[in-house]
C-alpha cells in the first residue's frame, strides 16, 4: 500500500482509473468520486449489471483487464482483491503512477464529515447499516451512505448527501477498515473468518483492536455485549454496549413475536428510547436494531426517528430477499457465506411456519470452506432439504483439493451438483406447495432463485 498522501488527489479534474470497479463498494465509490468533479474510468473482470450503470453516467468501463486500459491516469484505485500481479497494477508501477487502495479513498472522503458512522462486524454489518441509513433518512439527516450490498430503499448501495454524516459498512478483509476515519465505530461480532490472510481469532481480534483505537477523543466504540470477541476487543475503551442477553446501555424489554416478526421496546439506561416493530424476522435482526438505536442515540437522534425508519426497513438486497414463487414454494435469496449467518438465517425461517426448509446453497472460497468445515457441516445438516452448490473461487484458486462434494459426504441426505444449471432443475422437480426454497451464498447462487421463478 502506498504511503503517499491520497487527499491531494481527490480534487475535481483528476483522472482516477478504477480497477475491480463493478465491485460492491468500488462501484459506490466511482460514483462518488464522479460526482466531486473528477474523470473517472475503470476496469472489470466481467461484465455486469454495475458496470452498466457505471456507463450510463458516463464513467467509461473496460471488461478485462490490461495496462493500456490506464490511458492517461494520474492514480489507480484498486479493489482488495487486485494484487501486485494485476497487469494494471504492473502498468501502474511501471509508470510511477501512485496506486491506492479503495478504503483509503472511502477514508479521506470520510474525513470531510463531522460524524463517521463505521459498522464493523464479522457479520450483520450490510444489515446493520442499512437499518442507520433508514433511522437517519428519517432523522432529515442526509446522509453519505456506503454499503456492501442494495438498500431497496436507494434502489443502490450508496447515496450522497449534503449533511454532516457519513455511514459506512466497514469491512476487515485485508485490514481495508483500519484505512477509515471512525468518529464512532460499531462492533457487532468478532469472530473467525477470512483466514486466508488472518492467521488466527487472535489475529482478528487484533485488527478490530486497531480499528476501535482509531475513533477520537470525542468519539464513541459501540459494543455487541453478548458477543464475547466483541466484548474483547472493547476492553479498556469505555464502550457504549448493547444486548439481549447481557446487562448493556442499550437493551430490550417487552419483546412479543407475532407471525415470526418482533415488536419491543429499545431501553437505554433504562429509560424507554423507542417502541419498535421489526418487518424482518430472527433475533439477530433484534441484536441488529439494538446496534443502529445505539448509533443513533450517541449521535443525537430522536427515538421517533429510530421507531420511523425501523418501521421503513424490509431487509437489505439479498438479506432474505424474495424472489417470487414457484409451484407454490416461496423463494428467498440470502447472502450468508459463514455458519453462524447461516445459523441465524435458518433459525429465523424456523419460526416462518413452512412444511419445509429447503436450502441451496453455495460455499464462498476454498479456504473459508476448508477452516470452517465442521461448523458448516453441523449447519448445513439442520434444513429439511441441503442441496450443495460447488465451492465458489472468488479470489482463490483451489490448492487445497475440496469440494462441496467433501460436505455433501457428511451432510446426511444433502446432494451435490457440480452446476448451478443441475441445481436449478433439481429444485424444480422437488418444490411444492408449502416449502420454503433459500438460495444461499455470497456468490452467484441468486441466479437459481431467479431462474426459478421465471420458469428458465
Amino acid at each position: 500500500m502506498t504511503t503517499t498522501d491520497i487527499i491531494p488527489y481527490l480534487v475535481p479534474g483528476k483522472k482516477a482509473h478504477l480497477v475491480g470497479i463493478g465491485g460492491v463498494s468500488m462501484a459506490p465509490l466511482a460514483e462518488v468520486l464522479h460526482s466531486m468533479g473528477m474523470v473517472i474510468t475503470g476496469s472489470d473482470m466481467q461484465q455486469s449489471v454495475m458496470v452498466e450503470h457505471l456507463r450510463s453516467l458516463g464513467i467509461p468501463v473496460a471488461v478485462g483487464q490490461n495496462a493500456e486500459n490506464l490511458g492517461d491516469a494520474e492514480l489507480v484505485i484498486r479493489t482488495a482483491a487486485a494484487h501486485d500481479s494485476n497487469p494494471e497494477i504492473a502498468g501502474a508501477h511501471t509508470r510511477g503512477i501512485p496506486v491506492f487502495e479503495r478504503a483509503q479513498a472511502w477514508g479521506a472522503i470520510m474525513r470531510t464529515y463531522e460524524n463517521a458512522l463505521c459498522i464493523s462486524g464479522t457479520h450483520g454489518k450490510t444489515t446493520t447499516t442499512s437499518m442507520c441509513t433508514h433511522i437517519f433518512l428519517a432523522a432529515r439527516r442526509d446522509p453519505t451512505v456506503m454499503i456492501g450490498g442494495t438498500l431497496p430503499m436507494l434502489g443502490a448501495g450508496y447515496r450522497v448527501g449534503k449533511g454532516d454524516t457519513i455511514i459506512a459498512e466497514s469491512c476487515e478483509y485485508c485490514n481495508s477498515f483500519l484505512s477509515f476515519s471512525p468518529t464512532v465505530a460499531v462492533i457487532l461480532n468478532v469472530e473467525p473468518d477470512h483466514l486466508d490472510f488472518f492467521k488466527d481469532l487472535d489475529d482478528i481480534k487484533h485488527s478490530f483492536r486497531q480499528f476501535a483505537q482509531m475513533v477520537p477523543a470525542g468519539g464513541r466504540v459501540i459494543v455487541n455485549a453478548d458477543n464475547a470477541g466483541a466484548v474483547s476487543v472493547g476492553q479498556g475503551l469505555a464502550p457504549f454496549t448493547f444486548g439481549l442477553e447481557k446487562k448493556a446501555d442499550c437493551t430490550v424489554q417487552n419483546l412479543v413475536w407475532g407471525n415470526g416478526l418482533p415488536t419491543f421496546d429499545i431501553m437505554i439506561h433504562g429509560e424507554k428510547y423507542a417502541h419498535v416493530s421489526l418487518h424482518v424476522g430472527g433475533v439477530h435482526n433484534v441484536s441488529n436494531a439494538l446496534a443502529a438505536a445505539s448509533a443513533a442515540w450517541v449521535l443525537g437522534v430522536p427515538g421517533k426517528a429510530v421507531e420511523e425508519g425501523l418501521d421503513t426497513f424490509t431487509g437489505a438486497g439479498r438479506r432474505f430477499e424474495k424472489k417470487g414463487s414457484f409451484h407454490g414454494a416461496d423463494v428467498y435469496d440470502d447472502y450468508a457465506h459463514h455458519p453462524d449467518e447461516l445459523r441465524a438465517l435458518l433459525s429465523m425461517a424456523r419460526t416462518l411456519g413452512y412444511q419445509r426448509t429447503i436450502c441451496a446453497f453455495q460455499p464462498h472460497t476454498y479456504t473459508r470452506t476448508k477452516a470452517l468445515f465442521h461448523q458448516f457441516v453441523e449447519v448445513l445438516s439442520q434444513p429439511d432439504v441441503t442441496l450443495l452448490a460447488e465451492i465458489y473461487a472468488a479470489r482463490e484458486i483451489n490448492d487445497l483439493g475440496i469440494s462441496s462434494k467433501d460436505l455433501c459426504q457428511e451432510i446426511p441426505g444433502s446432494e451435490y451438483f457440480p452446476t448451478l444449471k443441475s441445481l436449478t432443475a433439481r429444485l424444480r422437480e422437488i418444490a411444492q406447495p408449502g416449502d420454503l426454497i433459500l438460495t444461499v451464498g455470497a456468490g452467484d447462487i441468486y441466479t437459481v432463485g431467479e431462474a426459478l421463478v421465471k420458469g428458465e
